[in-house]
């Protein structure tokens, strides 16, 4: 794989940037709770860390997507369901989630939410991948943006094959543990 096939993120600059997250959100919610809802199972890494830098009270809930081929009138069609959403009535709500892509998914689980009419609604994601975006949706707040259509893989999102999560820099490009493999035959970490 050519270097310029691929990118990544170190540990250290993502947790800068996500210090800088946690800190940007505080400010913006002024002391007040914070409701989080977090996407799993791509989301609870970065909810993790950024929640971990937010100075305010924080409640955490979860949710998890479910993507299902419905047949309507004869038509295969790809609709999206989330586990049961939590009674947000009044208020502040921060959705987590690692990567907006096409958007479609945060922009339905957004408008559910919205459904039980929170005091705010704002959407953070560590990676904003604007190249395939499919809904006029833009993050709150986000870590990195960028126009890459590579799967990235690590800081909590897994290759293919369901591994990699657990490493701390973020891929794109390929593995992320071949990436890092290279990186320290380079001399680099």
């Amino acid at each position: 794989m050519s270097a310029a096939k691929s990118a990544s993120y170190s540990a250290v600059r993502i947790a800068k940037k996500v210090a800088e997250l946690g800190r940007q959100i505080s400010k913006d919610y002024d002391g007040r709770r914070i409701d989080a809802v977090v996407t799993l199972d791509r989301g609870f890494v970065f909810a993790a860390d950024v929640l971990r830098n937010v100075k305010c009270p924080v409640i955490c809930h979860f949710v998890r997507e479910e993507v299902r081929d419905v047949e309507h009138a004869g038509n295969t069609r790809r609709e999206v369901y989330f586990s049961a959403r939590p009674d947000l009535k009044g208020r502040d709500v921060l959705v987590l989630d690692a990567v907006l892509e096409s958007g479609v998914t945060q922009d339905f689980l957004l408008r559910r939410l919205g459904e039980s009419s929170p005091r705010s609604l704002r959407l953070a994601v560590l990676l904003d991948k604007t190249a395939k975006r499919r809904v006029a949706l833009e993050p709150d707040y986000f870590g990195f943006r960028t126009a890459s259509k590579e799967m990235w893989v690590g800081y909590g999102l897994a290759a293919p094959n369901g591994t990699d999560r657990n490493l701390k820099d973020l891929s794109s490009g390929g593995s992320a543990a071949s990436n890092s493999k290279r990186d320290r035959k380079r001399g680099k970490k």
